[in-house]
């Protein structure tokens, strides 16, 4: 008689240290939420006020030297420049996903990234049917809606003040490590205006030496720092969006400790080490100069919201990366043997797939990508993208608000059972082990 494979379950419990793990990384990432947020609120009030011109004009100052084609704009310094310690965090946070994490079993990574891939699939082409008919390069804006921003979704948590299972907030932060790597592919492939090989194939050098040092568990940042600089800048001068650089050093990066000994390994160092400049400076200070937008200068406030890249990326954001993301989760759980964990709803996957629509810092980079800076369409995108997210985010709250206090109850009644040594009794001790 054959035996009946396993059940497996969606939002099944993790393991207590990777439990552990995401944990202290919501806690950090809320805190980059409130300061990116604060950061885009400032940008918005400032760019419409009657002091706006100078803002526009800190928006266009020139710095860098000219002659290796760096006097680029505080702007693009930020986008250019800043973001690439952000993607460098989110480089080293997807390599540990899938050496280490989640993302290595592939039973447990399915769900999040099929989420993930239809959380994206569903805005692009939502986006697409609004904009068919659309002239003036309108189509070009198809990935904008796409990205979810991981540090806004977190900072509303925070605000709902939830007691969600931490399967939930782990498949959250997975579905994110995912959406990541796909909005960095489409700014490569997709972005990339013009390719220039010889400084591209250049900067392989001091990627390689970077590698090979990281890879020797070098620590040395004056040996280090000046190879990044050297890949970002080559890099940036190939055509290929600068912020790619951040993402190969950060994959080169071992995670594993070479001894097999006890402690975080070097990837697990360097993130530590630059995720609060990465969420407390970098992320901000791009939103500050990204989101400042007047409405006056966009056409009047009525035109940008009939504007149908508006519309779009609106649409997208609220209506494609619900249905997108819980369509995904359905059609895994109805094709496969996978199923809910206990006491799991599906009014739970409903709220994660709207708070995946709270798109902010990779969306407004597309949106610059696929625009240009400045144009009317850029502008207007900077409207719709906080204005779907903003939405997304308040859905969300009404969702999971109505799941708060079961969650809690459920929350009390496992502190109670909790084990002397801290773990919870249901992790089995296999789990607890690993």
């Amino acid at each position: 008689m054959t035996a009946t494979p396993p059940t497996r379950h969606l939002f099944g419990r993790g393991s207590w240290p990777e439990v552990s793990r995401i944990g202290d990384i919501l806690r950090t990432e809320t805190v980059g939420g409130a300061l990116l947020l604060g950061a885009a609120v400032l940008a918005l009030v400032w760019a419409n006020s009657p002091w706006s011109g100078g803002y526009q004009d800190l928006v266009a100052w020139k710095v860098g030297p000219h002659a290796l084609h760096l006097d680029l704009t505080l702007a693009q310094w930020a986008g250019d420049g800043l973001l690439a310690i952000f993607f460098f965090v989110a480089g080293l946070e997807l390599k540990r996903e899938f050496v280490a994490g989640d993302l290595r079993d592939p039973r447990r990574a399915v769900m999040p990234v099929a989420a993930a891939v239809g959380g994206m699939a569903a805005p692009a082409l939502i986006y697409v049917a609004i904009n068919a008919s659309t002239e003036g390069g309108a189509l070009s804006g198809w990935a904008v809606p796409t990205a979810t921003d991981i540090a806004f979704a977190l900072a509303v948590l925070a605000v709902i003040s939830t007691h969600l299972p931490v399967a939930l907030r782990t498949f959250l932060l997975t579905l994110a490590v995912v959406d990541d790597l796909l909005a960095i592919l489409i700014i490569a492939v997709f972005y990339t205006s013009s390719l220039s090989l010889l400084p591209l194939a250049a900067a392989l050098v001091p990627l390689g030496l970077f590698a090979v040092l990281v890879q020797r568990r070098v620590r040395s940042w004056w040996l280090l720092l000046p190879l990044a600089a050297a890949t970002w800048a080559l890099v940036h001068a190939s055509g290929v969006h600068a912020t790619v650089a951040g993402v190969l050093l950060g994959f080169v990066v071992p995670v594993i400790r070479r001894s097999g000994g006890d402690g975080p390994g070097l990837a697990e160092h360097f993130e530590h080490r630059w995720r609060p400049l990465s969420a407390g400076f970098a992320v901000p200070v791009f939103a500050f100069f990204a989101a400042g937008v007047s409405v006056s200068g966009a056409g009047g406030l009525g035109e940008t919201l009939r504007d149908p890249v508006t519309i779009g990326i609106v649409a997208g954001l609220v209506v494609g990366k619900c249905v997108g993301g819980l369509g995904s989760t359905w059609l895994v759980q109805r094709f496969t043997r996978a199923t809910l964990g206990d006491g799991v709803s599906w009014w739970d996957v409903l709220g994660l797939a709207l708070l995946a629509g709270i798109g902010f810092t990779v969306s407004l980079l597309i949106g610059e990508l696929a625009f240009g800076v400045g144009s009317a369409k850029d502008q207007h995108a900077r409207i719709g993208i906080p204005a779907g997210s903003v939405i997304s985010a308040l859905l969300a709250t009404v969702v999971l608000r109505a799941r708060n206090r079961h969650y809690r109850q459920l929350r009390a009644a496992d502190e109670r059972d909790t084990d002397a040594d801290g773990i919870p009794d249901f992790w089995d001790d296999d789990t607890a082990r690993r």
